[in-house]
């Protein structure tokens, strides 16, 4: 048994019932507060140590498992437990599903507190491994150390590392070998530069001094088969650089895009940086239903590409389009779902605050010869108004995808005000969804609701709900 550490408390033979919010298991202690467990399956029987106590719930591990959940798999990813990407891995899908599901339809009853139809059953992707066209990888010059390593007599030279952020820590990487969340040839890629770094003595960063040269590499892919791939250095080694990136190329001839940023700053975001082409194109291409989408570095593109044409799919189909619609999509980001439904309108007004965002839904829409589509930036708050909805005209349906926080106030009044026939709600965070939908009920009573899984193996889920006018 681990040795009690000050403060905290261990309990036995715990049964975990359920899973709530962020993919905690849920338990109850003895003395009948809740347990929230970050690393158990429900129908586990498991000992907890706590690691947080509040007066209504203690926060806790899972120490040891006394009897397996006939919900529990072994985790096909030898860094499960340490890295902080698919907290699921350990739960069978099936059962991913079910709690997904589960948490919605709570989130809308319990926090919205508003009368909801049957939820339509969760859309599963088509794969559960290897769906994401985007990943991040952190170089470090002191990688995080696993408790086996801490503990055996294995002097440990080597601390590089090219991996993921330990949660919690903003400083710690692990090192990972093999990662089932991209395709081919994502693995190579990493491995590649990892160790062509190394070769050319090329530093690692260090977070704490801000020293070193390598800090980021971003790998991107898409349906069609198209890689690009952004070296981020901290500062210009010229010499050190070009033979990094050209040992890249002679490995991967196939790349589309090979680019580099130079960025001296404090934090690692690009946005704000110049990123420089150093081969091949500065962009990629997604393609979705005959529509060509062009990605750059900095472009906001959903993270599952087959999954996302599924979401969008829905969105179309809740909103009802006959021809004659005039849409607006607010928070349009690069206009995907605009441009996706498109066909189907008469109009689509899209409005987004990020004006490079912008500039690719019009670029876009150009390439895809899309001309019933215009596109507005500006903060949603201060644009999206009288003057505005004057201007463009009153909209049939709206379509709305907040990011995580869900809609300001000020937007979800001026929809109330606007009081358009239909509104699609597409959400990534089901409880900001439901205090919006809340506040909408005075208006707008909820007719579907279907949920769709972008993110198997972790506990995050999509949720798009169609509101019609009382």
């Amino acid at each position: 048994m681990p040795r009690r550490k000050k403060n905290r408390k261990i309990f036995e033979d715990v049964v975990v019932t359920d899973a709530g919010a962020k993919g905690k298991a849920i338990a109850k202690a003895p003395d009948g507060r809740v347990i929230f467990i970050n690393n158990a399956v429900p129908g586990d029987v498991v000992t907890v140590q706590t690691t947080k106590q509040r007066k209504a719930y203690y926060e806790a591990t899972a120490i040891a498992v006394k009897e397996h959940s006939r919900r529990r798999v072994t985790p096909r990813c030898e860094h499960f437990g340490t890295c902080g990407g698919c907290k699921w891995q350990h739960m069978g899908y099936e059962h991913q599903l079910y709690y997904k599901q589960k948490e919605v339809e709570n989130n809308l009853k319990r926090l919205g507190k508003i009368e909801i139809p049957t939820v339509l059953p969760i859309l599963g992707s088509s794969e559960t491994y290897f769906y994401r066209n985007k990943m991040e990888f952190s170089f470090s010059d002191s990688k995080w150390l696993t408790k086996e390593q801490i503990q055996s007599d294995e002097i440990i030279e080597n601390r590089n590392a090219l991996g993921f952020h330990i949660p919690g820590m903003w400083d710690k990487i692990l090192d990972i070998n093999t990662c089932y969340l991209q395709q081919d040839p994502s693995n190579a890629i990493r491995d590649f530069v990892q160790e062509k770094a190394e070769e050319l003595e090329l530093p690692f960063f260090n977070t704490r001094k801000q020293e070193g040269l390598l800090r980021t590499l971003m790998i991107r892919t898409s349906t069609i088969g198209e890689v690009m791939v952004v070296i981020q250095f901290f500062q210009e080694n010229e010499s050190g650089r070009k033979a990094l990136l050209d040992a890249v190329i002679d490995r991967f001839p196939e790349l589309t895009s090979l680019q580099y940023v130079i960025n001296p700053k404090g934090n690692d975001t690009i946005y704000d940086q110049d990123v420089i082409c150093y081969f091949g194109k500065d962009h990629i291409f997604e393609e979705m239903e005959g529509l060509r989408f062009k990605i750059n570095a900095k472009s906001f593109y959903q993270t599952n590409s087959k999954q996302a044409y599924e979401l969008y799919k829905v969105t179309r189909d809740f909103a009802g389009l006959s021809g004659n619609e005039l849409v607006y999509d607010l928070y349009t980001g690069t206009g995907t779902i605009a441009q996706f439904v498109a066909k189907k309108a008469r109009k689509v007004v899209g409005i987004e605050a990020v004006p490079d965002a912008i500039e690719a839904a019009k670029e876009n829409a150009t390439l895809n010869d899309i001309d019933n589509a215009e596109f507005y930036v500006g903060d949603m708050k201060q644009v999206f108004n009288e003057s505005f909805i004057a201007a463009h005209g009153k909209p049939d349906v709206v379509i709305t995808d907040p990011p995580r926080d869900g809609m300001h106030p000020e937007v979800v009044k001026q929809l109330l005000e606007l009081a358009a026939p239909k509104i699609v709600y597409v959400s990534c965070n089901s409880a900001t969804q439901a205090r919006d939908l809340s506040i909408l009920d005075s208006l707008y009573k909820v007719t579907k609701v279907q949920p769709v899984d972008m993110f198997p193996q972790t506990y995050h889920t999509e949720n798009v709900v169609l509101l019609e006018k009382r």
